[in-house]
């Protein structure tokens, strides 16, 4: 099932995706909720980010093939960031550019894991039940910035600024993440195509070892991590990440004014 929130005449709701039909639900997307019997087609909605995580936890050298290149040995545990909810953006919104001086901005196309019930310390075993479904991520990043200054790496600001968090457009909740090839095209060119396999830890590994940390609530997302084939945004360039069962979350870039 594809799940969704939208605007439409100034309101903003949500429900699920039948082909171009939305049937309209009220009620709470993770607890109790019912159809309202109202239907909206797809072309008249501005479809907004699916959910609204109290945060994003965002993996870092989570591939096997991206760490054979980059010389990284394996991660004993998941290595993670956060992003803030001024980075989220909507499919379809436009991504601004920072000013000039934080030079290059990368794309980089993720699977996102999104929470379904709250959970502290979840066993490896339960961990497929908090998990609600899958999206599709655009963890952008200033890169030049995470080591401008040799006293202190800057993963908050690199990774933090308005807009550089998109994901969407809609959550499916019905998806073999064992078997999802995450794709990126750049203006219709395919830059990245990986598959989930190849990660080091899988989504329920994820979800069990990041809760040992902190609790997940309904609504988080935990951004698997990127692969090779990560480049430099331009300005005007459209960048669609795809992820063949979920849908395609497609961004421009935007110069700063």
């Amino acid at each position: 099932m594809k799940w969704l929130r939208y605007s439409h005449q100034g309101l903003i709701g949500w429900g699920q995706l039948i082909g171009d039909t939305v049937h309209v639900h009220h009620g709470n997307l993770f607890e109790l909720h019912q159809a309202t019997g109202q239907t909206l087609h797809l072309s008249e909605l501005q479809i907004l980010a699916p959910c609204q995580p109290t945060k994003i936890l965002a993996l870092w050298n989570n591939f096997k093939a991206a760490a054979e290149k980059n010389g990284w040995r394996q991660p004993s545990e998941p290595l993670y960031f956060l992003k803030s909810p001024n980075s989220y953006s909507h499919h379809l919104e436009a991504v601004t550019r920072p000013q000039s001086d934080v030079g290059r901005v990368v794309y980089e196309a993720e699977l996102g894991i999104v929470i379904g019930k709250r959970g502290r310390n979840i066993s490896i075993d339960d961990a497929a039940q908090h998990v609600f479904g899958y999206t599709c991520v655009n963890d952008v990043t200033a890169v030049e910035l995470l080591r401008s200054d040799d006293s202190f790496e800057q993963w908050t600001r690199a990774k933090n600024f308005d807009g550089f968090t998109p994901f969407g457009p809609w959550i499916e909740t019905e998806f073999d993440s064992a078997k999802a090839i995450v794709t990126a095209k750049v203006n219709g060119r395919e830059r990245q195509n990986y598959p989930v396999s190849d990660m080091f830890f899988s989504p329920t590994e994820l979800v069990c070892r990041l809760s040992r940390d902190m609790t997940l609530e309904a609504g988080d997302i935990i951004s698997c991590g990127t692969s090779l084939g990560a480049m430099p945004w331009q300005n005007e360039a459209v960048v669609e990440v795809s992820i063949e069962g979920i849908g395609t979350l497609s961004n421009t870039m935007k110069e700063f004014t």
